[in-house]
C-alpha cells in the first residue's frame, strides 16, 4: 500500500464488526474523552516487545500468548488477575526450562474486551436481540435495554485496563515473580494433580540450580533477570474508533503507536486488505498479530506480509494460525514454505482453539483437550517438515478451576460442564489443563525424532 496513512484514514475504508451505536454524539463525546487520557502502555515497551519478537521470528525464542477469550467488568478482582499471571508464569518456567530458550510472555490482558460475533442479533428464546459483543460495548443479559451499545463502556474499559496493568506491573516487578517464589506458585488444586506434582519436581530443580549458582559465587540477588520479568498485553483490535483514540505519536522517532497495548492483533474476520483494520494497523508502530484459517490462500499471505510489514522488521508480524485439528499440517506448509522463499522474518504461532469448538449436547459451546493437543501436534510438525521454527501458541485459559473444556487429566466430560462454566464467550482452559498443555508442548517441540 503506497497511500498515506493517518490514525484516522481506517474511516474511508469498510469496516467490519463494529457496532451499531444507537447515538453518535455520546460515541463522539466518549472517544473524544479516552483521547485526552495518558496512554496506557509506551512506545519504548512495543519496540522492546518487537525485539523480543524478532527472537522468536529467527528460532531463538517462544511465544506464549495467553489469557480470557474476553475480560468482565464483573470479575475484574486483584485475584483474578494474579491468578492468570500465576498460571502464565508457571507455564513459561515449565516452557523455558524444557526447552531452553527464552519465553516471551504476552497476555491476552488489559483490553481484550471486545469479541467479533458471526451475526448481530441473536435469538433467545422468543426474543431477537442484538449480540453480546463485550463489556465494553453492551451487556450480556438478555433483554433490550442491556445489548444496547454504550459508549461509556469505551471509559470504563480504559479504566479497568489500567488498573489491569498497574497491578501486573507491581506483580512482575514486585517480587511475585521472583524465581525463588516458584513452589508459592502453585495452587492448592494444581499441587494436589498430576500436573502439579510434576511441576513441583521442575521447582525442585530450579531451586538447586539456583543454590549450585551460589555456591559458584554468582550474585543471584542482585540479578533482576531471576527477579522480574516483562510479560506484555494484548487484545484484538477491534473496536476502531477506541484504537485511534489512544494513538499517539512517539516524540523520540516520531512514529505513530497505538498504546492501548503492546500488541495488537487482527481477527479472522476482519483481516480484509482493503478493510479499515489492515488500514489502522498498518500503520502503527506496535508489533501486530494476524489470524489465518484454514482457507487462507498463499497470496493472500503474502500480500498480507506485504501490507503489514513491507520493511521485512522481524518481530513485526505474528501470523496466528487457527486451522482445526484434523486441517493444520497439510493447510499450512504451503503457506509455510511461501513465506520463507520470500524472505519474510514472521513469527509463527498456533491457535489450537477456535477452530476446534463444537457445542456439547447439553447446549455449551466446549473444546475437547486432545483437539487442541492434535492441533499443536500438526502445527509442529509442519514446520518439522518445512526446516521452520514453531514459534508460539496462542491460547484462551483462566486461573479458576472452571469446567468450561473437555478432557485433559482430570477426563472432564460432558457432564462436568454445568459445574463451572463461567466465561463470558469461549471456553477456556483452567489451570490444571494449562499445565498439562505447556508440558505437552515442551515435549513436542523438544522432540526431534
Amino acid at each position: 500500500m503506497t497511500r498515506n496513512w493517518t490514525p484516522s484514514s481506517w474511516q474511508s475504508m469498510p469496516a467490519v464488526q463494529q457496532p451499531q451505536w444507537p447515538d453518535t454524539g455520546e460515541l463522539e463525546r466518549a472517544l473524544k474523552q479516552i483521547a485526552t487520557f495518558p496512554p496506557l502502555v509506551f512506545a519504548g515497551e512495543a519496540r522492546s516487545l518487537q525485539a523480543a519478537l524478532g527472537q522468536v521470528a529467527s528460532g531463538n525464542a517462544f511465544l506464549l500468548q495467553a489469557g480470557d477469550c474476553a475480560e468482565s467488568f464483573e470479575e475484574f478482582t486483584a485475584v483474578n488477575i494474579r491468578e492468570k499471571l500465576r498460571v502464565i508464569l508457571q507455564m513459561a518456567v515449565m516452557l523455558t526450562y524444557s526447552m531452553g530458550v527464552p519465553v516471551v510472555k504476552v497476555g491476552r490482558i488489559a483490553g481484550q474486551f471486545a469479541k467479533p460475533r458471526s451475526a448481530n442479533t441473536e435469538k433467545i428464546g422468543n426474543i431477537e436481540l442484538p449480540v453480546f459483543r463485550g463489556h465494553m460495548v453492551n451487556d450480556p443479559a438478555a433483554h433490550e435495554d442491556a445489548r444496547r451499545p454504550n459508549p461509556e463502556r469505551l471509559v470504563q474499559a480504559y479504566h479497568q485496563s489500567a488498573s489491569t496493568l498497574n497491578l501486573l506491573r507491581a506483580f512482575t516487578k514486585g517480587g511475585f515473580a521472583d524465581l525463588n517464589r516458584v513452589h508459592a506458585w502453585n495452587q492448592e488444586f494444581v499441587a494436589t494433580s498430576a500436573e502439579g506434582k510434576r511441576y513441583e519436581q521442575v521447582a525442585a530443580e530450579i531451586e538447586r540450580a539456583l543454590a549450585f549458582m551460589r555456591a559458584c559465587g554468582v550474585d543471584t540477588e542482585t540479578n533482576s533477570a531471576l527477579h522480574q520479568v516483562d510479560v506484555y498485553t494484548s487484545h484484538e483490535a477491534l473496536i476502531l474508533g477506541y484504537e485511534e483514540a489512544l494513538t499517539r505519536q512517539d516524540s523520540l522517532t516520531g512514529g505513530w503507536y497505538d498504546c492501548s497495548a503492546h500488541m495488537l492483533w487482527i481477527g479472522e474476520r476482519t483481516r480484509q486488505l482493503d478493510g479499515a483494520h489492515i488500514e489502522f494497523l498498518r500503520g502503527v508502530g506496535n508489533p501486530i498479530g494476524c489470524k489465518i484459517g484454514k482457507e487462507t490462500s498463499v497470496d493472500f499471505v503474502l500480500n498480507l506480509c506485504e501490507t503489514l510489514n513491507p520493511s521485512r522488521i522481524p518481530g513485526r508480524l505474528t501470523l496466528i494460525t487457527r486451522m482445526g485439528a484434523d486441517h493444520v499440517e497439510e493447510t499450512l506448509r504451503p503457506l509455510l514454505r511461501a513465506v520463507r522463499d520470500t524472505g519474510h522474518p514472521v513469527v509463527w504461532a498456533c491457535d489450537p482453539m477456535h477452530a476446534n469448538t463444537f457445542t456439547a449436547p447439553n447446549g455449551r459451546k466446549t473444546r475437547h483437550f486432545d483437539d487442541i493437543i492434535r492441533e499443536i501436534t500438526g502445527f509442529v510438525l509442519a514446520h518439522r517438515a518445512e526446516g521452520t521454527w514453531p514459534g508460539g501458541i496462542h491460547i484462551e485459559l483462566t486461573g479458576d478451576n472452571v469446567t468450561e473444556c473437555l478432557g485433559g487429566a482430570e477426563g472432564l466430560s460432558n457432564d462436568d460442564l454445568d459445574t463451572r462454566y463461567e466465561t463470558v464467550c469461549d471456553p477456556r482452559l483452567n489451570a490444571r489443563q494449562s499445565l498439562d498443555l505447556a508440558f505437552r508442548v515442551a515435549e513436542l517441540i523438544r522432540d526431534k525424532n
